[in-house]
């Protein structure tokens, strides 16, 4: 505990890498009421997460009002001050980063000087992070394992602010929102798991949705059925691995198909040819 503090820990790293991100301290707190910091100026990213109460944080000129749930960000080389309120002073987490992709991580979860809070970042697993954070660099077994198990909580503390700065963004829910969201994820789905064995059940369960729920609104939008498109992704790509010297059986199995004479006789009703004549009429192109 310190004078201007009811609690007060803080986790150093002795030994920060040189990479993306080199993660520098981390710590928590409770200010007593109107603790100050600032007008100052700092040389590293330094984020803060509210974890209950209320302050005032002030960067570039603008200020603005912090509460449970919110991350405030500051900015190398931005003027900055902050301070507990004076009836319900903030407790915080925070932890202080460089490195060449420091900026760019950021832009990527939307944070700019011009946009430096973060509304709704704060969860069970944000808490949990921070302390794993602290604990890493507390109890390090090696510098550069410290270092590596850090920077891993750091970017997902990253993760959940851009989260949160998309939950802020977001425009209410609603039925089209939605359907585009389902969509979305069935047409990832059996985008990247196309030579896997594919059950639209199966599909449905892992995302979390009623399948017939998921067909209907999947058919609305792409004009075919999951399975229809499914069929698509693998006839497109088997006529690409066709293209090559690949057996067609190796051709089958890497589109989905255990039994190449069903994957031939899936591809004559596609094609209007054999896998064998696709490949020979290819060949014979000009």
């Amino acid at each position: 505990m310190t004078p201007d503090h009811d609690e007060f820990s803080i986790s150093l790293n002795p030994s920060p890498s040189n990479g993306e991100i080199a993660v520098l301290f981390s710590g928590e707190a409770l200010p007593v009421p109107l603790h100050k910091m600032g007008p100052a100026i700092h040389d590293y990213y330094l984020i803060h997460t509210v974890l209950s109460g209320y302050g005032d944080f002030t960067i570039g000129g603008a200020s603005y009002r912090c509460s449970v749930g919110d991350s405030f960000i500051i900015f190398p080389g931005e003027l900055f001050s902050y301070q507990a309120d004076e009836h319900e002073p903030w407790r915080y987490a925070w932890f202080a980063f460089v490195g060449s992709g420091a900026a760019a991580a950021l832009a990527a979860v939307g944070a700019s000087p011009g946009n430096p809070v973060v509304k709704g970042s704060l969860n069970p697993q944000t808490r949990h992070y921070y302390d794993r954070l602290r604990n890493s660099l507390a109890e390090p077994l090696s510098a550069e394992l410290s270092n590596l198990e850090a920077e891993g909580w750091v970017r997902l503390l990253l993760r959940q602010l851009g989260a949160g700065r998309a939950k802020e963004g977001a425009e209410p829910d609603g039925p089209a929102t939605e359907a585009e969201q389902v969509v979305k994820r069935a047409l990832q789905f059996l985008t990247l798991q196309y030579a896997q064995p594919i059950s639209i059940s199966r599909m449905a369960s892992m995302l979390g949705y009623h399948r017939t729920y998921l067909c209907k609104l999947f058919k609305q939008s792409v004009g075919a059925s999951p399975m229809q498109y499914l069929l698509q992704i693998r006839m497109q790509r088997a006529e690409l691995l066709l293209s090559g010297s690949m057996p067609i059986e190796q051709v089958a199995s890497s589109v989905g198909f255990a039994d190449a004479l069903y994957f031939s006789k899936k591809f004559r009703a596609w094609s209007g040819q054999s896998p064998s004549d696709y490949r020979k009429a290819l060949r014979n192109l000009p």
